[in-house]
């Protein structure tokens, strides 16, 4: 029976912890799907997509958004976006649709697309901003002319199994729902205008769906002890030990094409940890009613820059942030009675992109904080973080007794102990 109700609890916690986030317990990507007019033999719509996640991002090489159709319908046109594969439609003579693939998929343009094929809030190549870091950049949009769907409220059948990448796996669509039809302002801003038809796909994120392993670990060291506390050994996975190259690789030297900073391409660095990025947290200075720490970001991957980056650190203290130097900040704060959480993220044009592993693939900051007396404290490893989160995924902490100790504190003790009684041991056996 325990054996039972354990297999139970485990079920329902993994169920329920791959899609929800404490930090962002609301965040998700919203489709909205506007029918903004009836033509011939379908319709016109604007697709748009929101995502409401507080520092989760889209990065290159962007969002890539599918469907299956209800019916028959076609893709005639869009604008905006472009769909991944024609299909057959070899029955069209005349007119050739855009896509007349039964599941179609569906990708932002790149910047620089021509003028007469944008849309709204498109080309940029997919890219979107988390919500809680630029809401005006965390929308993309694209006008889609769909065929063979029914003219009418009647007739159009809502399109089913919606998928999202963004870029990898990781996203769950729930079914589209109908909801009161938006709202719009024409062009002018003088008249209010409203979709004929509207409804909503909602999407929400899980780590365990998108990756076996993490992709981003946590090292940590104090002013107070010299002991430097990596990341713990395989902590995003070792089976990359095979195609990982060293710092002074002949690879490296060989002329890089531009298409590899374009995909989704990796080779790492070899290293203990084998993780792509490396956040290394320090505690500086201790002043008498303030504290001070370094953080440090470290990218491993040489094919790959990490373009609107975003940090997310939960400690205690971060309640009381004086001020941050070269990082941009902002509080997390999910739950009303609770301040603990920070983002963090660089300042536009001159460190909002880690470039790939080398001189420049590594980002630093301070951040100062203010004591609360009745909390602080440097013991049993208080001073450092309880969580931290790179590009919306969490980093694997190393294990809480190997964190940088205080000198005199019961661990320190207890290590000093240690080595007298090995001392006195290797005196007794020289004398004897």
């Amino acid at each position: 029976m325990r054996f039972l109700i354990f297999i139970v609890l485990f079920f329902v916690i993994f169920s329920c912890s791959g899609a929800y986030d404490p930090l962002d317990p609301t965040g998700n990507v919203t489709v909205k799907w506007d029918i903004m007019s009836w033509t011939a033999d379908g319709y016109v719509a604007i697709v748009t997509l929101f995502n409401f996640q507080t520092f989760r991002h889209f990065m290159k090489p962007g969002w890539t958004i599918g469907w299956t159709w209800a019916k028959k319908e076609i893709i005639w046109s869009i604008n905006g976006a472009q769909a991944v594969e024609q299909g057959d439609c070899s029955k069209f003579k005349a007119n050739i649709p855009h896509s007349c693939k039964r599941s179609p998929a569906v990708v932002d343009l790149l910047p620089g697309a021509p003028f007469n094929q944008q849309f709204g809030n498109c080309c940029k190549g997919g890219v979107v901003a988390a919500w809680g870091q630029d809401p005006s950049a965390a929308v993309s949009q694209f006008q889609i002319t769909v065929g063979l769907s029914g003219t009418s409220n009647k007739t159009v059948k809502l399109p089913k199994s919606f998928t999202l990448l963004g870029p990898g796996p990781g996203y769950t669509c729930g079914p589209p729902k109908m909801v009161p039809s938006t709202k719009f302002l024409t062009p002018d801003g003088l008249r209010r205008t409203q979709a004929l038809l509207t409804w909503n796909v909602t999407c929400t994120y899980s780590q365990f769906m998108a990756r076996k392993n993490p992709s981003c670990c946590v090292s940590l060291s104090s002013f107070y002890n010299q002991i430097l506390t990596p990341c713990p050994t395989c902590a995003c996975g070792c089976q990359n030990n095979g195609t990982c190259v060293n710092g002074d690789s002949r690879i490296l030297q060989l002329p890089v094409g531009n298409t590899t900073r374009k995909d989704n391409s990796s080779l790492l660095q070899c290293t203990h940890h084998m993780c792509p990025v490396r956040v290394h947290w320090h505690v500086k200075v201790n002043y008498k009613e303030y504290w001070r720490v370094k953080i440090a970001i470290t990218n491993f991957n040489y094919m790959k820059n990490f373009s609107t980056w975003t940090l997310v650190v939960q400690h205690p203290n971060l309640n009381n942030v004086t001020q941050v130097f070269s990082f941009e900040y902002k509080p997390l704060i999910a739950y009303d009675s609770i301040n603990d959480t920070a983002m963090f993220y660089g300042m536009k044009n001159y460190n909002d992109e880690l470039m790939e592993a080398g001189p420049l693939g590594n980002l630093q900051s301070e951040v100062l904080l203010q004591k609360n007396q009745n909390t602080f404290t440097f013991k049993q490893g208080w001073a450092f973080p309880r969580k931290v989160y790179f590009n919306g995924d969490e980093c694997m902490l190393p294990p809480p007794d190997t964190y940088p100790f205080l000198p005199n504190s019961a661990h320190g003790s207890s290590h000093f102990f240690s080595m007298l009684i090995s001392t006195l041991i290797f005196l007794l056996t020289y004398i004897w």
